[in-house]
């Protein structure tokens, strides 16, 4: 099968489906990868990424093309990237989860790089319909954050992530910590103002993997999940991920967990502070969250009920 730059034009595409491929991901698997989607089915179209925002661009091209199903093969930052691609339109959402990080696919049930299994997933047709939560222009679909973890993905570059995987996530951090933390002013639908230095904000359970850190999230309930941790010290920092991998974080006195269906974060310290949405920089705040209730389609295994929770 012969791999393009952008979808093929066909008056059949919906029919068809479309696998949008990073490269970079797991690349010493990328040169058999085309080969094993053909041998799965010969009639997908296997586009591969160019860069940055090219994941967007072609699931966005895809949809005009007329393709129903639209994969997104790689990691959480790739798969976000066809979710933007994607918003707004009918098509439905296919994952091949091979990247860094499998968050989301860990929320629906999807294994991680058995792309056999992924794949007939994909030709069950089970379609879920998933939340699609907003900052600001910008969609996601897992989780999102602003101040500390998104200072850390913005200081992690593309040879590091390849190089070291999530550790390179944890060396950023630390030169982090080492910064004088921001102070947020965070609202919520009910008015009440908060302040904190670091917030959290899940779509679904899982963050960092399969670490149910929004605890009470379900992905298709309209609300969005959120964490406001108060301090961002060095033992603080031990402190809370101490906590969180012992599931405990929520009993801490300067951790505020609540729901919600909107959110407004306002810096209150003159430094510039970025947020993240799915693992990937996104902005920078003051940054409005907003939630559509299950108006994103997404191919996953059956659940017990329509909000039994991934």
């Amino acid at each position: 099968m012969r791999s393009e730059g952008k979808p093929e034009s066909s008056g059949r595409a919906a029919g068809r489906v479309l696998v949008i491929f990073n490269p970079a991901a797991r690349s010493e698997r990328a040169e058999r990868f085309r080969d094993r989607i053909q041998e799965l089915d010969p009639g997908a179209v296997v586009c591969p990424t160019g860069g940055p925002g090219h994941a967007a661009t072609l699931a966005a091209e895809a949809v005009k093309e007329g393709f129903r199903t639209v994969v997104a093969a790689g990691g959480d930052g790739t798969i976000n990237e066809v979710v933007n691609g994607l918003a707004g339109s009918d098509a439905t959402l296919g994952l091949l989860p091979l990247g860094t990080m499998n968050v989301f696919a860990a929320e629906l049930g999807i294994p991680g790089n058995r792309l056999r299994r992924c794949w007939e997933i994909i030709r069950a047709g089970h379609v879920r319909r998933i939340d699609l939560a907003r900052a600001n222009s910008h969609c996601f679909v897992q989780l999102a954050g602003v101040g500390f973890d998104a200072q850390a993905v913005a200081g992690v570059d593309r040879e590091a992530k390849k190089t070291f995987g999530p550790l390179s996530y944890v060396i950023s951090a630390a030169k982090v910590a080492a910064r004088h933390p921001p102070q947020l002013r965070i609202v919520g639908d009910d008015g009440t103002a908060r302040e904190g230095s670091f917030v959290l904000v899940g779509n679904g359970r899982y963050y960092g993997g399969k670490l149910a850190v929004f605890k009470q999230a379900v992905i298709d309930d309209g609300k969005l999940d959120v964490l406001v941790f108060k301090n961002l010290g060095y033992l603080d920092i031990i402190r809370y991920i101490q906590n969180i991998f012992m599931g405990t974080h929520l009993a801490l006195r300067d951790v505020e967990y609540f729901q919600t269906s909107g959110l407004q974060v306002d810096p209150l310290s003159a430094e510039d502070v970025p947020f993240e949405a799915d693992g990937e920089l996104a902005g920078y705040a003051p940054v409005k969250f907003q939630v559509s209730r299950r108006s994103f389609k997404v191919l996953a295994p059956p659940v017990a009920s329509p909000t039994a929770r991934g």
